[in-house]
């Protein structure tokens, strides 16, 4: 989170009386500045099935993935935990289909989520625009919210360059899928359950922010 103006203010001003006193050539503290994704990674994760007022999680099955290009099964396993007892990796592995490059569309997961729970619910949202309008924006927080609430979780299919990580990601780009399984409206943050293993923990906050630039040109279920 970037620190605020009157905060930046409060602290050179502590940084000009430091300096007054101090002998000439000594070494001043500069402020750093903390990211609002630095922020959103540092949150507890709170218990799956979790809600308040502003929060909302839902509770999942996790499986970290079982290959290395695996991400979209795993990734669609868990979206189904959340309702029914998911079918393995290795079924929905075939159902996708997904083959050693990966699981192609995100409209292969959406046709598969609905097959498996008997509904219409799933579409598939393409944003290929990168970075995002602000209609595609306000469309994916408004199906954060609506499809968590219904108990729902989203597969987004992510593009990670280096310059644009979640926490953990080796330093190159990340093609992937991963689930949103939860909400904080008072920061607009969103609780991801990742199937790679690359951060430290299997669920961590992300903000919509970053969400909403890591999805391009791709797309997601909800």
């Amino acid at each position: 989170m970037t620190l605020t103006t009157k905060f930046k203010a409060a602290l050179s001003g502590l940084a000009l009386i430091t300096a007054a006193v101090l002998p000439v050539g000594a070494a001043t503290a500069v402020p750093q500045t903390v990211s609002a994704e630095a922020v959103a990674a540092a949150k507890p994760v709170p218990t799956l099935g979790y809600s308040t007022q502003t929060v909302k999680t839902l509770n999942i099955d996790f499986q970290y993935q079982q290959t290395g290009y695996w991400c979209g099964p795993a990734a669609t396993r868990i979206a189904l935990s959340a309702r029914i007892s998911p079918p393995s990796q290795q079924q929905l592995a075939n159902e996708l289909p997904t083959t050693t490059n990966g699981t192609d569309w995100i409209g292969q997961v959406t046709r598969v989520l609905n097959n498996h729970l008997g509904t219409g619910w799933y579409e598939t949202k393409e944003m290929p625009n990168d970075p995002p309008t602000q209609a595609q924006r306000d469309l994916l927080w408004r199906d954060v919210v609506l499809d968590i609430n219904n108990n729902y979780p989203i597969v987004a299919n992510i593009v990670a360059p280096a310059s644009n990580h979640p926490p953990g990601y080796p330093n190159y780009t990340i093609y992937h899928y991963f689930t949103v399984i939860g909400y904080d409206d008072s920061d607009q943050t969103v609780l991801i359950a990742d199937p790679a293993g690359f951060a430290p923990t299997a669920t961590y906050w992300l903000t919509f922010n970053q969400l909403a630039t890591l999805i391009p040109p791709k797309g997601y279920s909800a």
